[in-house]
């Protein structure tokens, strides 16, 4: 399952709306036959490369997936059908997918004969599923804000420091074009109305989006809670760390060649209920 957990971190970033999944097929005798990862929406999904890659030799063998397979036919075939069809004799799951319809990949996988184990290293695989389903869970994309402390100790946009599950990039116009090869896309308007914005950002599929402008410019997403974190750049000729909003806590500190990198946290957030929406 950690190979797995670890396949599917190639795909963070890129496959949204849909999340970031690995797969590890392995034949009767438990060897390694074939692996893979969803890499962008409308391609195959995890399932299908590690099948592809294993040939006959998944006949009988174990699947080893971190979300649980999709149960739907959208713009690939369904997963779980795939599983049957290669004559895989169980599969372990790390996390159940919350977007099934129906009764899930899980228990068509149990009606057609297939061993299924479920809950397999859940709090590992949620580091690479964990921003696609707090998307979900809150009907919002999870928001970033990169910024860096300037010598007179105000904060300005940074993409650079930005975690690599962004998609979606939105800035002002004192972000230079050197922060757009961060996300596959990238915005150069920042609107005003944050809870407007970030519906129409969720509507068109992102689920990790990235902040980058000075303070002034996202006051308006931190006075209405929607920054979920913030990674703060501390250059080493600074004398002081920066004034950071309240209501964060300080997730991680790390040095970086050039001072230290931030890892804040919103304390709390009021997470909406969870309203399904397919994979593609």
């Amino acid at each position: 399952m950690r190979h797995a957990i670890a396949l599917s971190a190639w795909g963070r970033g890129t496959t949204s709306p849909n999340p970031p999944v690995g797969c590890v097929v392995l034949d009767g005798d438990g060897r390694l036959a074939g692996q893979g990862w969803h890499r962008r929406k409308g391609e195959p999904h995890a399932e299908a490369h590690a099948l592809a890659q294993a040939g006959s030799a998944a006949r009988g063998g174990t699947a080893v997936v971190t979300l649980e397979p999709c149960c739907h036919h959208g713009r690939t075939p369904p997963c779980h059908r795939a599983l049957i069809e290669a004559g895989i004799a169980r599969v372990v799951i790390a996390v159940l997918d919350p977007t099934s319809r129906g009764r899930g990949g899980a228990a068509l996988l149990r009606e057609a004969g297939i061993d299924v184990v479920e809950g397999l290293l859940v709090e590992e695989a949620h580091l690479v599923l964990g921003p696609w389903l707090a998307a979900l869970e809150r009907q919002r994309p999870v928001l970033t804000w990169g910024c860096c402390l300037t010598r007179q100790g105000t904060l300005k946009g940074d993409g650079t420091v930005l975690p690599g599950e962004i998609d979606t990039l939105v800035h002002d116009d004192t972000t230079t074009a050197a922060t757009e090869w961060l996300a596959p896309r990238s915005l150069s308007t920042l609107p005003t109305d944050p809870h407007q914005a970030l519906a129409t950002l969720h509507h068109e599929g992102a689920r990790a989006v990235g902040l980058v402008a000075d303070s002034a410019a996202v006051r308006p997403y931190l006075d209405a809670g929607l920054i979920d974190h913030i990674e703060a750049h501390s250059p080493r000729e600074t004398a002081h760390l920066p004034n950071l909003p309240d209501g964060y806590r300080l997730a991680r500190i790390s040095r970086l060649n050039d001072g230290l990198r931030l890892s804040l946290t919103r304390n709390s957030t009021n997470a909406q209920n969870p309203s399904p929406s397919a994979q593609s």
